[in-house]
């Protein structure tokens, strides 16, 4: 129970105080005038100024509250080196018997960090923050944490904590432990396909000798070297093609080290290309020759050079050379000298003319097996005497023409096989029957020899065909009519969806391979998905990591991420771990102070929060007591003034 006094003014506060100053002027005239009673007259003035502020007597039931100490055990997988979790059970066995002792305390034991695998890192403070969500500030007594001190969310300042109480951490593990571990310093998200990459690692451990650092990419060994520790290495990676190189840092484990997972480390570049370089060449002028020319300008990504064989060889009209404007074609710089600068060629309705001497085809039947690509779209040209398959170029083809061709209205159809193909695989208007795109009205008869046949004309004849020869690709096109699409005959059809899928898909873009595996990551979910040609595909084993990266980062106990904070708060970090097994301080309450540690001691600080049952008021100057004090100090003046 507790006593007080509380006001209730009858007036306005202004009028309190002119009446206080006008009772005290008045008993200055009086005391100094001498009056007979002017102690008793002064009292009086005082009861009745006194009045006006109507003072109550106040009392409060009260019910005291316990103080709230929170226990947060760290379950990370960094706990599970060593004896670690060892240690923490037996720290939380001997807080419990502790704590248990202290009278008017509330113990809360919370453990954190068994999912931050999947988070970014040990994130304590947060569980905290939780279980002190329905506490008030003024009831928390103090914080012990049972970690190795790897923590990744401890706050900047103590103010954040929401609450003025001791935080302390008892740290697991051991003093002098050793871990070896590949740190990145710099590295690329993007590089040009076929420039480098510089990529800066160190590798940590404590005063371990030099240690093999073997890189790969993409699974393959491309360099190894002996690095000491401390050291910033850098190293020059190769980026051979588009899509995700996966670069990976190993470096050899060290005797005793806690774990070999931070040993590495995986650096993922997505190689992207400057600019595709693609060289066109038409056999002569005809209605589709611009089809091909304006997808290809159109794409940004694209760098086109375009040749048209305006005036083959063979003609012979006695026009003089110096009236012509017309350029020679650089047969020698672009199918010799340049050849390797272009990701992609293409022959539309080309047919051997004597502009182009036998001997580069052999070269571009070399680029292809070498890692370029050649698209042929044929006309009438391909099934003629003097087709392109009748070069050296007929060992990369994948199909023969047979000489004969068909006229005819038709509907472009996708095969089977075509369906799963990323290149024609939902062509807008493939799902219905007949397919909603406009009719062509030529094919060049041909057998496939090799390659995929994606499309298909009537009869079930080959229409596109898709093969890979060496580290190339090929592609052939068995009409020269789908400029119909594209100039909206009948509705026209999806030719740049097609032409664009192709022409990447022989440049090798990731996208479109025929067999992949992928992983995304969307939020917290991990989407798997699964490109292939197969009737059916294999299960996919997926294995889960065993922590976080960041979580294993570093790991090694120590004191150094919270003492700070702890310090700050008036707290203590210490190790549990003796010499000869595990020791705990002791645990006292403390009822004020600015520390709470000392030789082999932790504090709580105990608070005296209560909480209210009950109240009652008694009014000085209500009823008969208030009656009694005016009318006897009024008596009191008379009396003195009667004698």
């Amino acid at each position: 129970m507790s006593l007080g006094v509380s006001f209730s003014p009858l007036v306005p506060a202004a009028v309190i105080w002119a009446a206080v100053a006008v009772a005290f002027v008045i008993s200055l005239l009086i005391v100094f005038g001498r009056s007979r009673g002017a102690l008793v007259r002064t009292i009086a003035l005082a009861l009745f100024v006194l009045a006006l502020a109507n003072p109550s007597i106040t009392r409060e039931d009260r019910d005291p509250l316990t103080s709230v100490a929170v226990v947060v055990v760290d379950k990370s997988p960094s706990q599970e080196f060593g004896d670690r979790l060892q240690q923490t059970e037996a720290v939380r066995a001997a807080l419990g018997e502790r704590l248990g002792r202290i009278p008017n305390l509330e113990v809360r034991f919370v453990e954190a960090g068994q999912a931050d695998g999947e988070t970014d890192g040990t994130r304590l403070f947060t569980a905290l923050g939780s279980a002190l969500s329905d506490v008030p500030h003024d009831r928390v007594a103090g914080v012990l944490f049972i970690t190795d001190g790897r923590v990744h969310d401890v706050p900047a300042e103590a103010a954040a904590l929401g609450f003025a109480a001791p935080v302390h951490a008892l740290i697991t593990g051991h003093q002098n432990e050793r871990d070896r571990r590949v740190v990145l310093v710099s590295a690329p998200r993007f590089g040009i396909v076929g420039q480098t990459q510089t990529i800066t690692f160190r590798v940590e451990d404590q005063g371990a000798p030099p240690a093999q650092v073997a890189v790969r990419r993409d699974g393959e060994t491309i360099d190894q070297r002996n690095v000491r520790p401390g050291t910033n290495v850098s190293i020059d990676v190769q980026i051979p093609h588009a899509g995700p190189n996966i670069v990976e840092i190993e470096a050899s484990a060290l005797d005793g080290e806690l774990t070999a997972v931070n040993n590495r480390a995986v650096v993922s570049v997505d190689g992207v290309r400057d600019k595709l370089r693609v060289l066109l060449v038409s056999g002569e002028p005809h209605a589709g020759e611009r089809t091909w020319r304006n997808l290809l300008k159109s794409d940004a990504s694209v760098d086109l050079v375009h040749f048209t064989i305006l005036r083959p060889p063979e003609k012979q009209d006695g026009t003089p050379i110096n009236e012509l404007s017309l350029i020679a074609f650089p047969t020698r710089e672009l199918f010799q000298q340049k050849i390797n600068e272009f990701q992609l060629i293409i022959f539309d309705r080309y047919a051997r003319q004597g502009v182009l001497p036998i001997i580069y085809f052999d070269n571009i039947a070399r680029y292809v097996r070498q890692g370029g690509a050649v698209l042929v779209a044929a006309g009438p040209d391909y099934a003629s005497q003097t087709s392109i398959w009748r070069t050296p170029l007929d060992v990369i083809l994948p199909a023969e023409p047979s000489g004969r061709m068909t006229e005819g209205g038709y509907r472009a159809r996708l095969t089977d096989l075509g369906k799963r193909h990323p290149v024609t695989r939902g062509l807008e208007g493939a799902d219905e029957e007949p397919p909603h795109w406009s009719r062509w009205f030529r094919l060049v008869d041909a057998r496939p020899s090799k390659g995929t046949a994606v499309m298909q004309g009537p009869d079930n004849k080959p229409l596109l065909l898709l093969s890979r020869e060496g580290e190339g690709r090929v592609a052939l096109l068995l009409s020269d009519h789908i400029w119909l699409w594209a100039r909206g005959y009948e509705g026209g059809g999806p030719h740049i969806d097609l032409l664009r899928r192709l022409s990447h898909w022989l440049m090798k873009q990731p996208d479109l391979e025929e067999e992949a595996l992928r992983l995304l990551v969307r939020g917290r979910d991990l989407t798997v998905q699964r490109q292939s040609m197969g009737d059916a595909v294999g299960e996919v084993t997926l294995t889960s990591p065993s922590g976080n990266p960041r979580e294993f980062t570093e790991v090694t106990s120590t004191a150094d991420v919270i003492a700070p904070l702890a310090s700050a708060t008036g707290g203590d970090v210490v190790r549990v771990e003796d010499g000869s097994g595990v020791h705990v301080p002791r645990i006292v309450g403390v009822r004020s102070s600015d520390t709470y540690k000392g030789d082999d001691w932790l504090g709580l600080r105990m608070r005296e929060s209560s909480v209210v049952r009950g109240i009652g008021v008694l009014p000085v100057f209500g009823g008969l007591i208030g009656l009694l004090l005016l009318v006897g100090s009024l008596t009191a003046t008379w009396m003195r003034e009667g004698r």
